[in-house]
């Protein structure tokens, strides 16, 4: 009986090890991954910002018609390996081979069926420049496949200090490329040129600080184990990825080339704040939610506090962003695409649940659920198929609330397994995150006077923006805190 004590004690001894050591990294890891997303993120606003101002709606249009055409084909090369590498836990140097060759192999498939396939895309859009553009840009298929790999094993290792090294030296390069090149008076190659740029000067930093090379070997066994779990993601990533831009498709063959660009830009304002708090917490807590596979408990704790710090900075950033979207259009991107600001004022309540989705789904790779993962976003295609053709013909501005009713339900959808297998779903993860309500209609409120109250967009912008964020925490600092205490302490247990 005193062995088994004994023995007892020092496997709680292990596990509370464990535990605290997962922490650490978690912290370490989030703090690296803000910082790139900070540097990052900020120098690809700022550039964009500048491109913008240069460049006109119709250039960000005829970018925004190949989108999908690029995004599908990534998802192609990806198949799902790179989370599958992550998730798998004895990995060896032959599965990341395979992947690298593999990759390598579709990527050079893909470019050679999207460039026999570019005078029928600019035949549909009825836009012959579309054609050469597409086969440049299709180049970035190829070089981007030979990253797949060293950022899989950069993101196991959970080295964000050199990922952020990577992403922010890449998109400073390819930046100041694309902005050279509009100043140049190239027009909507710039955009090409920026993205060229940045994916081959990755490249070639990828290589330099992982110093690793594939070996000359292919198993056919590790790939059809690695595809098991990635086929799964490729079929939900098509769908989703397909489903994402049909939007832009149906608005750059119906409407015209400036409405899309219009639209191209409220998305991505939008979307780089969602997707940036995604990356921040989904990239690092995806790894750790796979180490932590079979400790649930733990995985649990990881996974509702992903949730409430990510709507804890989502939420406010977001709503912030609708209420000041006017001021700030107008002083970054000048009056020509003021016609952006109510598009993205929608888009600010629709993404404002999108990061909570992402994790969601996270949480099923990370406990081996790829099946489940494809079975959940082909569920979500007959309700945005609906939905879609009911607002295609009533214009941009019913599309854009049509996509904000598809998110809303979609959140739900997301969080039925996780709900199943934790009793942690939709409702629950919303309850727990009404406590800031209150604080985010305090905050808008406040910023809303004072915008009404001014008549500089620079004035509006920067003390409509301060006040509210004064307010927000203001009204969050005792209750946050004490989330945080009670969360920090069920951890130590």
């Amino acid at each position: 009986i005193r062995d088994r004590s004994v023995s007892r004690g020092l496997g709680d001894v292990y596990k509370r090890q464990m535990r605290n050591n997962t922490q650490n990294k978690l912290v370490k890891s989030v703090l690296w991954n803000s910082l790139e997303k900070f540097f990052v993120k900020g120098t690809s606003f700022i550039i964009s910002i500048v491109l913008a101002r240069i460049l006109t709606p119709e250039d960000y249009g005829l970018i925004g018609m190949l989108t999908v055409f690029i995004a599908l084909s990534t998802i192609f090369i990806e198949s799902g390996f790179a989370k599958a590498l992550i998730q798998k836990q004895e990995r060896t140097e032959v599965d990341f081979s395979t992947v690298f060759y593999f990759n390598l192999l579709i990527a050079v498939v893909i470019y050679i069926i999207l460039y026999a396939s570019a005078p029928y895309v600019s035949s549909f859009y009825d836009a012959p420049i579309l054609c050469p553009i597409l086969r440049v840009l299709s180049l970035n298929i190829i070089v981007g496949s030979v990253n797949i790999v060293q950022r899989a094993k950069l993101m196991i290792l959970m080295d964000f200090k050199v990922l952020a090294k990577i992403n922010f030296l890449g998109t400073l390069l390819g930046g100041l490329g694309g902005i050279t090149m509009a100043y140049a008076g190239v027009g909507v190659w710039a955009l090409v040129g920026q993205t060229l740029i940045t994916t081959i000067t990755m490249a070639f930093l990828f290589f330099y600080f992982t110093k690793w090379t594939p070996l000359w070997s292919f198993s056919v066994a590790s790939f059809k184990q690695l595809f098991r779990f990635g086929s799964r993601l490729l079929i939900a990533g098509s769908v989703a990825t397909i489903f994402n831009n049909i939007t832009t498709i149906a608005i750059g063959k119906i409407y015209k080339s400036n409405q899309l660009g219009f639209y191209t830009r409220a998305s991505q304002f939008t979307e780089m704040i969602a997707w940036t708090i995604n990356d921040i917490l989904g990239t690092v807590t995806f790894p750790v939610l796979s180490e932590l596979q079979n400790d649930r408990e733990h995985m649990l704790l990881v996974y509702k506090k992903s949730l409430f710090y990510t709507s804890l900075i989502i939420f406010p950033i977001m709503i912030l962003l609708a209420v000041l979207a006017q001021p700030l259009v107008v002083i970054l991107l000048t009056d020509k695409w003021l016609p952006s600001v109510v598009l993205m004022q929608i888009l600010c309540f629709a993404r404002m649940l999108t990061p909570l989705s992402a994790i969601n789904m996270n949480l099923l790779n990370a406990i081996g659920r790829s099946d489940l993962y494809m079975k959940i976003d082909l569920s979500k295609l007959p309700l945005e198929t609906i939905i879609l053709i009911i607002t295609i013909p009533m214009g941009i501005k019913a599309i854009v609330i049509g996509n904000l009713i598809s998110t809303i339900i979609c959140f739900f959808i997301n969080a039925y397994y996780p709900g199943k297998f934790f009793n942690y779903g939709g409702w629950s993860q919303l309850k727990d995150t009404s406590k800031i309500f209150i604080a985010l209609i305090i905050m808008a409120s406040g910023a809303y006077i004072v915008i009404q109250m001014l008549d500089s967009p620079l004035l509006q912008l920067l003390l409509g923006g301060g006040i509210g964020l004064i307010l927000y925490v203001i009204c969050c600092s005792i209750p946050v805190s004490y989330t945080h205490l009670r969360a920090h302490e069920t951890l130590s247990d």
